[in-house]
């Protein structure tokens, strides 16, 4: 726009429309390009291994003992007469269309087993994340601040016992104090038996349905027995992040620009938290998010100890039993869950961190 347009107050023209869309339509066709790539890789991977498991599907349907025209029926039924290509071509659609195959165990639907056991995961990891959040994050950024205090010290052996102590022992361990000597929390599974069906479910997580019915006796109930696996998960999770944050915490408390503020006189708080800390937050987030994915899909050995019917529990027995399109379809759904939090990790980034704008 020439110097005369603007003395003769003439308005400036705007881009077309299209023009300013073009960056967003672009970032959103490249995200669901990548998403769709890495969910075709996922399913192609879980498929070969169905295929190369030395585990027969036919006979885990029929029994050994069924006769040559019972195997060659089901067989066909199953479609393994067909070329590789075509199996996973049939296999690809089945998933998009949330069709699993049907449970051995149970005849049942995996789509359907997997919808009733995977709240029970979700509501565990979800408080454990919390826990590890809410101690780890503060925890780290006191380490660093206070670095070679007592404080520093504690935070390392927390992170160091958590890293080294195998979760079982630590599980089995927390049963026999808390809830064999003490009697301060619950015991195995979701509920006392008192309390199993009493509430409607709604979401599927305990927790939540309690309240939603107003039954607080259940909910004291369920708490009282998730209170200990979740603080396990957490604590997992905690000396991850307690780590990670107090070394990303070093690095902005050694820089030059934190040196200025404190020459500036700003007081310590605004040092660490609207200054140091917030530089962090966008590392935090990936943290936090691959913590919480680890959760969902890696509390198999806190579920079966405590006996807790989530999906990790629920594929361990799939898997001893040889049913493979339970194993199958609990694999795809806990690596849909990565792809959805890192999807929404880099969400979150877009609101932290301008210059991923």
């Amino acid at each position: 726009m020439s110097v005369n347009d603007i003395s003769k107050g003439r308005r400036p023209k705007r881009a077309p429309l299209s023009h300013s869309l073009w960056p967003t339509l672009k970032t959103v066709l490249r995200t669901l390009g990548s998403v769709a790539v890495t969910l075709l890789g996922l399913l192609f991977i879980t498929f070969i291994i169905g295929r190369v498991m030395p585990i027969d599907p036919v006979l885990s349907i029929v029994g050994e003992r069924a006769s040559q025209e019972t195997y060659d029926a089901v067989y066909h039924q199953l479609g393994l007469d067909k070329p590789l290509l075509v199996q996973f071509f049939y296999y690809l659609w089945d998933v998009l269309h949330l069709d699993f195959g049907t449970s051995l165990l149970n005849a049942r639907p995996v789509s359907e087993d997997i919808a009733r056991v995977f709240p029970a995961t979700l509501e565990l990891a979800s408080l454990g994340i919390v826990f590890g959040v809410v101690i780890g994050v503060p925890l780290g950024v006191l380490a660093a601040v206070r670095k070679g205090s007592w404080i520093d010290q504690i935070a390392r052996v927390v992170a160091l016992v958590g890293y080294s102590m195998p979760i079982f022992w630590l599980g089995l361990m927390g049963l026999l104090i808390f809830y064999g000597i003490l009697g301060w929390v619950g015991g195995p599974g979701r509920v006392g038996i008192f309390y199993v069906d009493i509430v409607p479910t709604v979401t599927g997580m305990i927790l939540v349905d309690s309240l939603l019915d107003s039954n607080i006796d259940v909910f004291k109930d369920a708490f009282s027995h998730i209170i200990l696996p979740a603080s396990l998960l957490g604590y997992y999770s905690l000396a991850y992040i307690s780590r990670m944050t107090r070394s990303f915490m070093l690095e902005q408390m050694s820089a030059e620009y934190i040196t200025t503020a404190r020459v500036k006189g700003m007081s310590e708080w605004d040092v660490i938290w609207k200054h140091a800390f917030k530089n962090i937050r966008v590392q935090l987030i990936t943290v936090i998010a691959l913590s919480y994915a680890g959760l969902l899909e890696g509390s198999v050995l806190t579920e079966i100890i405590f006996s807790w019917p989530g999906i990790g529990s629920y594929i361990t027995t799939a898997l001893l039993s040889a049913d493979m399109n339970a194993v199958l379809g609990g694999t795809v759904v806990v690596g849909l869950i990565f792809i959805l939090l890192n999807i929404f990790s880099d969400l979150l980034y877009k609101i932290f961190d301008p210059r991923a704008k």
